[in-house]
């Protein structure tokens, strides 16, 4: 008979990869637990799963959670390539109290012709997103906290929120100065000074 059966629906994979992306999952991760685009579909029209936009579905009875729209945005754009960033990666890090207007992506340059999203920013660059540059929280890929500052710095993030970021990361052991004024190399004058104001009235 060769291999003609189907693969069955591994309801536990799915939920287990749902679970620690606030509920959502997309169709590829969907298929590796054995569900098909046409299965996706059917439970969707019956309710059974929650469908958010092409390719991405949420779990019908997950309970809701602060950043379900940045997971939700970050998996629409493609995990693989894309990282929390910018303001939005401030916030996930609890290094700002400022509240971002939209959800913050970052690609390579080489993506830039990914689709609009609504809600989102999408920041490309051509600096490589080293792996050193990404960490994760809640299950979230985003940049680190020095990449974090040192992009939303040149972005145009108040100077003032770039300012408090660079004190907090540094009393809590985020980042060291000496990480932020090499990274400030190469960067614009803009980015250098706010990383030396901000270094400054900090003891070594």
């Amino acid at each position: 008979m060769g291999d003609t059966m189907e693969r069955q629906p591994n309801q536990s994979c799915l939920f287990a990869t749902a679970s620690g992306q606030h509920g959502y999952f997309t169709s590829k991760q969907a298929d590796s637990c054995g569900y098909s685009k046409a299965l996706l579909a059917s439970h969707a029209r019956t309710g059974r799963l929650r469908r958010i936009r092409r390719g991405l579905y949420r779990l019908r009875d997950y309970p809701s959670s602060p950043n379900e729209d940045v997971t939700a945005a970050w998996l629409a754009l493609g995990r693989d390539i894309a990282v929390v960033s910018h303001e939005s990666a401030l916030d996930l890090l609890d290094l700002s109290d400022i509240i971002p207007n939209a959800v913050h992506l970052m690609v390579p340059r080489s993506k830039r012709h990914l689709p609009d999203l609504p809600g989102v920013v999408i920041h490309t660059t051509t600096r490589p997103i080293e792996s050193t540059d990404v960490v994760v929280r809640e299950g979230i890929r985003l940049t680190s906290p020095t990449r974090t500052i040192l992009d939303s710095a040149e972005a145009g993030t108040p100077p003032e929120q770039v300012e408090a970021a660079i004190k907090q990361a540094i009393a809590r052991g985020l980042v060291t100065r000496a990480q932020l004024i090499a990274g400030a190399c190469g960067r614009s004058k803009r980015v250098g000074a706010l990383v030396a104001n901000a270094i400054q009235p900090i003891g070594s």
